[in-house]
């Protein structure tokens, strides 16, 4: 979560969010409100397992909506970096980690659109915000709950 309850993201991923959640409001609730509406016509709802799966669903969707509707009320659309020469948001950054002398490639993106499987990673991450605003060629440490870590930026692409 972003300072103060926002939560950074591009705008793009907020039309993500927000199709996600009209999905969600039109398609996916009157698929569950029918499957809860066969589940009654099954009888006696006090031993109906498929009633029960029914409601346990509809209230993991609601949790759901609730949980989008709040990021697309808190969202902080964070612009892409226009300074070229350094690290910025919409960033993709080639690093060398000294300790184990192996290049990585990571995208810096805000905290809804992070992914480390996929080499996104939130300017509030660790190596997020080690690598912030420096240069190609500048050496940063990375302050890890693992310890500390040294990475050359060998390139900034945009």
């Amino acid at each position: 979560m972003a300072d103060s309850n926002r939560y950074k993201m591009s705008a793009q991923r907020l039309e993500e969010l927000k199709k996600e959640l009209y999905n969600m409001q039109t398609v996916r609730a009157k698929e569950v409100a029918e499957q809860i509406k066969e589940a009654r016509s099954f009888g006696d709802l006090s031993e109906n397992s498929e009633y029960d799966e029914a409601k346990t669903e509809q209230g993991k969707l609601y949790s759901k909506m609730a949980e989008i509707q709040d990021l697309i009320e808190h969202a902080e659309i964070t612009e892409e970096s226009e300074d070229l020469g350094k690290v910025g948001l919409g960033s993709i950054v080639t690093v060398k980690d000294l300790e184990f002398d192996s290049i990585e490639k990571y995208k810096i993106v805000g905290s809804q659109e992070a992914n480390p499987l996929e080499g996104k990673i939130s300017d509030d991450s660790p190596i997020g915000k080690a690598l912030y605003g420096h240069e190609s060629g500048e050496t940063v440490i990375v302050e890890a709950p693992g310890g500390n870590y040294s990475y050359e930026i060998i390139s900034i692409e945009k």
